[in-house]
């Protein structure tokens, strides 16, 4: 008489341990990988079109035409950004240095707030660019408030800085990144 009942098999008790295995593999490799690097699909791509007014000047529009034959920064930022706050002396300090054109793009802000944290804070930027609905963000890719991205004399990205500047990357990533952005387009 052979016996007809069900044992269970070996792959019952391998595939949890294999999914088990690929799902910590994941979590392994996230927990070396850098928080602040998130890749972008516009490295490397023209930026996306532009046509907005200035903060201190709203009948002033600045379209990505006029950005080309500059070498740049775009950062974005708001008031009611904690984030933002801790990353602008480090603006502040870029501009004193004169490493780059920083341009702000005030993302998803109350103008009158805008300018009153300019105000208080001091202003890096060249100019101020308001994006009060957001689709200038959104077309950039922007996950959140403060992002920055260097921006080469073709209106090219060829970097991308998520979440605050901090004074070691002054050295150590922005002036690295300008001049081998100013060295390729030699």
């Amino acid at each position: 008489m052979s016996n007809n009942t069900a044992t269970p098999s070996r792959t019952r008790y391998l595939i949890p341990l294999f999914v088990f295995l690929i799902m910590a593999g994941f979590l392994l490799k996230g927990l070396f990988m850098d928080p602040r690097h998130i890749p972008s699909v516009l490295i490397n791509k023209p930026a996306p079109e532009f046509n907005l007014p200035t903060l201190h000047n709203p009948e002033k529009l600045i379209s990505k035409a006029d950005m080309k034959g500059k070498v740049w920064m775009l950062n974005v930022w708001a008031s009611w950004c904690v984030a933002c706050r801790a990353e602008h002396q480090v603006l502040n300090e870029i501009a004193r240095m004169g490493i780059v054109e920083i341009i702000g793009l005030d993302y998803k802000d109350e103008t009158v707030d805008g300018k009153r944290w300019l105000q208080q804070l001091g202003n890096p930027y060249t100019e101020v660019l308001v994006d009060k609905t957001g689709r200038t963000g959104i077309d950039l890719g922007v996950y959140g408030v403060p992002e920055s991205f260097l921006i080469d004399a073709e209106v090219v990205i060829r970097h991308k800085f998520t979440g605050p500047l901090y004074y070691p990357d002054i050295k150590g990533v922005l002036i690295p990144k300008l001049n081998e952005i100013k060295s390729a387009s030699k």
